[in-house]
């Protein structure tokens, strides 16, 4: 066992990890994040996606231990005193999800897109999500919520 400190969604947890865990299980595992969904377990579908130090990454190809001493942000995270971050609040007004399985790695890797492009066209929003999947709803709602986030995400 591995003992690691990771600041979580502005909470420090210190706990003793098997070195081979990866973050996406220590995360639903033992800290309750949900939120953070196990697809594909080979990083094909994004699925997990959160932000480790404010940057996107897939959950399930990082060990829990890579993210001793680190800030994770989980889709729990994202919301500030009861009120959605403006991406899920677009996702949500432009109905940029169908099972919502695949949303949460969207969101996060949308708000990471956004961070580096604050007004992405259709094309640059299809080339930033590339690498997480979805199976229901064709992207186009996805892309248009991105678009309507645009300019108002953190």
């Amino acid at each position: 066992m591995t003992r690691i400190t990771v600041n979580v969604d502005g909470t420090s947890y210190t706990d003793d990890v098997e070195p081979r865990t990866l973050l996406v299980h220590y995360l639903r595992e033992q800290l309750g994040k949900t939120g953070t969904v196990v697809g594909c377990d080979t990083s094909n579908c994004g699925a997990c996606t959160v932000h480790l130090d404010g940057r996107s990454v897939k959950s399930c190809s990082v060990l829990a231990v890579q993210a001793d001493g680190h800030e994770v942000t989980t889709i729990e995270g994202l919301a500030t005193n009861g009120e959605l971050h403006p991406v899920q609040r677009a996702f949500h007004e432009n109905h940029g999800l169908q099972c919502g399985f695949c949303t949460p790695g969207m969101i996060m890797q949308s708000i990471d897109l956004l961070a580096e492009n604050p007004d992405p066209t259709d094309d640059e929003v299809r080339l930033g999500l590339e690498g997480n999947m979805c199976r229901c709803t064709g992207y186009q709602n996805i892309v248009k919520s991105v678009r309507a986030a645009a300019g108002g995400a953190k």
